[in-house]
């Protein structure tokens, strides 16, 4: 049988995503992946590399992109539009619209699943940006954590494949680096194994940083076991501390089991720089998943949510009640995921991946003996797929990468296309074409040809800002109306400038007939600099100003008086001007009262008013906070300023000891 490639649709009870936050995003969500301030002398133990690529432009903020989070939890059957890759023995499924995730990988002789396979999609506080959901394989690229691509639509489209059939290629320009990059399908006739061909370019006159991690998620048994190459491994957990352990055993336990732990916690396999490069996750009868890649992709990881009760809650959280847990696999450019690494100007990344099926002998792998268990997978995966055949389908992809697209399968963003048309990059095989530019990159368009942003047609929250070097000149360069110089305190901001940025909206705020933008743009900066009093006064006058000029209870305006309300009323309680959050709280929609965060919000400010019984009827009436961040524990010290009595298991999120 050809491998044939064909668009369906797949149906899944799915939440909204729902409109995007309409606030700048000036500071990030909070990453569980970085360390505590008290750790720094922890990282002067690191391997010396390791060390300077931890240290290496971690983000200051999520600008341009924007946060999303206004998904509830009700879900609806939904359509989206996915690609099936499929031949003889395995077939593929992927979401182009969902961040190019593949959502299944069936090897038909078997009939095994290889992947979990969500059988919901319902959005989660998990990504740099908000939004995330679980399952399948995921491309992470940007900076550590999920990326900000994760339910954003790709480019999609059929190119030629090294064997003369077809394969798939997802391509996109990734927004906090300003990177395109590319993810070629190729599925070989006859083949147990997907190949996954990626290449990130820098196309800039600057070097930049770069973070991959394929995250790959495997149902979790009881005899689940995780193989990598491997004796030791770097451990993260909720100490935030990276610490080097031997493996299998570390405290007791054998932690290549993904249920032997109480907590959540991260372990990057330590794999020689010579070894063959791969990682596996097989089941009690010795059945499973391999992944393996050419040696450009050096890391190795496991993450398991562990048999504690707050790990068990998130699982629960993420698909409908009895699914089976999962754990992930993943592997990535560098040791650890709290790395980035240098890309110089005009140079790539590439590597080549392959995903199938392995079989070994169950007794061997659940054994006592380590070496035995890595030797025993280790010639199985030889026997399957060699490592000289994955080296020989890299140098056999790599002349394709630079391939047309033949066929348009989706289509992605026009931010690709805006740089594009901006710096004319020759980017062979990722066209970013003119024609999906939209009304997000209209006003920026006409910045680059005018010189000029142009006025909005219409009274509404401002747009998108771009915030990179070049816009940011342009910005500077502009007519000094008050828009202008909103957009152009964001990139000062995102670079930096945080003194300048303040200038820049302080000027813009004597002009401008909408003061609410500016006023939070300030607000934030006092918070950030200190001055908790003064963001106090500066968020109850933006949501004031908010309050006057919003036109409709319709999509965008909700969202922009949901975010702003919440920033303000924490703000203010934070101030102790409980009499202040009230008054914003007495102005949002019924609706917005009505949602999860907003009802723990108000249990917030009745504490505040001192009326803890009514708070603590906030908790016993019951509430679901739909974008609750991943390590929150928010519940937790809102219900202990409640009462002595242990936090019910429906608030359980803790993904550490309560000590």
């Amino acid at each position: 049988m050809a491998t044939t490639v064909r668009r369906t649709v797949l149906t899944l009870p799915a939440a909204p995503v729902g409109p995007a936050n309409p606030l700048p995003a000036l500071r990030p969500l909070g990453e569980t992946h970085s360390f505590d301030e008290l750790d720094e002398r922890a990282k002067r133990d690191l391997p010396r590399e390791m060390a300077r690529q931890i240290g290496y432009e971690p983000l200051r903020t999520l600008l341009p992109v924007r946060v999303l989070d206004g998904y509830g939890r009700d879900r609806v059957p939904t359509g989206f539009d996915a690609i099936v890759i499929e031949n003889e023995r395995l077939r593929a499924t992927v979401l182009p619209g969902l961040g190019g995730r593949i959502h299944s990988l069936h090897h038909k002789p078997t009939g095994r699943e290889l992947l979990y396979r969500n059988p919901v999609f319902q959005p989660a506080d998990f990504a740099l940006n908000g939004a995330w959901y679980s399952g399948g394989i995921e491309w992470n690229i940007g900076a550590t954590g999920h990326t900000t691509l994760s339910v954003a639509p790709l480019h999609a489209a059929i190119v030629p494949a090294p064997d003369g059939g077809e394969m798939v290629r997802l391509w996109e320009w990734e927004r906090l680096r300003d990177l395109p990059f590319q993810v070629d399908l190729w599925l070989p006739a006859d083949s147990d194994f997907l190949h996954v061909g990626v290449r990130i370019r820098n196309p800039h006159e600057r070097t930049v940083p770069v973070y991959w991690w394929s995250n790959i998620a495997v149902e979790e048994h009881e005899r689940t076991r995780i193989i990598a190459p491997a004796d030791e491994a770097w451990h993260y957990g909720y100490e935030r501390t990276l610490n080097r352990i031997p493996v299998p055993d570390y405290r007791g336990e054998d932690r290549t089991y993904p249920l032997h732990g109480d907590y959540p916690a991260d372990y990057f396999y330590e794999v020689s720089p010579d070894a063959r490069k791969w990682i596996a996750a097989l089941d009690a009868d010795g059945r499973g998943l391999v992944q393996t890649s050419t040696d450009a992709l050096r890391g190795r990881k496991l993450f398991t949510w562990g048999s504690g009760r707050g790990g068990r809650r998130w699982q629960r959280w993420l698909t409908e009640p009895d699914t089976v847990g999962y754990a992930e696999i993943q592997a990535g450019i560098a040791r650890t995921q709290l790395e980035h690494v240098r890309l110089d100007a005009g140079e790539a990344f590439s590597w080549l991946e392959s995903y199938g099926p392995l079989a070994a002998d169950s007794g061997t792998v659940h054994g006592a003996n380590w070496a035995a268990a890595r030797a025993e997978v280790e010639s199985r995966l030889a026997a399957a797929l060699p490592r000289e055949a994955v080296d020989a389908a890299y140098a056999a992809w790599l002349p394709y990468a630079d391939a047309e697209p033949v066929r348009t399968l989706a289509t992605g963003s026009g931010w690709g296309a805006l740089e594009v048309l901006r710096a004319g990059f020759d980017l062979p095989g990722t066209p970013f074409a003119e024609s999906t530019l939209g009304d997000e990159q209209e006003p920026w368009r006409e910045l680059l040809a005018n010189g000029v942003l142009p006025e909005p047609r219409r009274v509404a929250p401002p747009g998108a800002s771009l915030v990179a070097p070049h816009w940011r000149d342009m910005l500077e360069t502009a007519p000094a109306d008050p828009l202008t110089e909103y957009h152009l305190g964001i990139a000062q901001w995102h670079a930096g400038d945080l003194a300048q940025a303040v200038r820049s909206w302080e000027r813009g705020l004597g002009l401008a007939p909408s003061r609410w933008p500016l006023l939070r743009c300030l607000a934030v900066a006092d918070e950030e600099g200190g001055n908790g009093e003064r963001a106090a006064v500066r968020y109850l006058e933006a949501f004031d100003d908010l309050c006057q000029e919003r036109r409709d209870d319709g999509e965008v305006w909700t969202a922009a008086t949901a975010a702003l309300g919440r920033e303000a009323i924490d703000a203010l309680l934070t101030a102790g001007r409980a009499a202040d959050a009230r008054s914003v709280w007495a102005r949002l929609r019924p609706a917005v009262q009505a949602r999860g965060r907003f009802r723990l919000i108000h249990a917030r400010l009745l504490l505040a008013e001192g009326n803890r019984e009514e708070a603590r009827a906030v908790f016993d009436a019951g509430f679901e906070v739909a974008d609750l961040r991943e390590g929150a524990e928010i519940l937790n010290e809102v219900w202990t300023e409640l009462t002595d009595d242990p936090l019910p298991e429906a608030y359980e999120y803790r993904m550490r000891p309560a000590s």
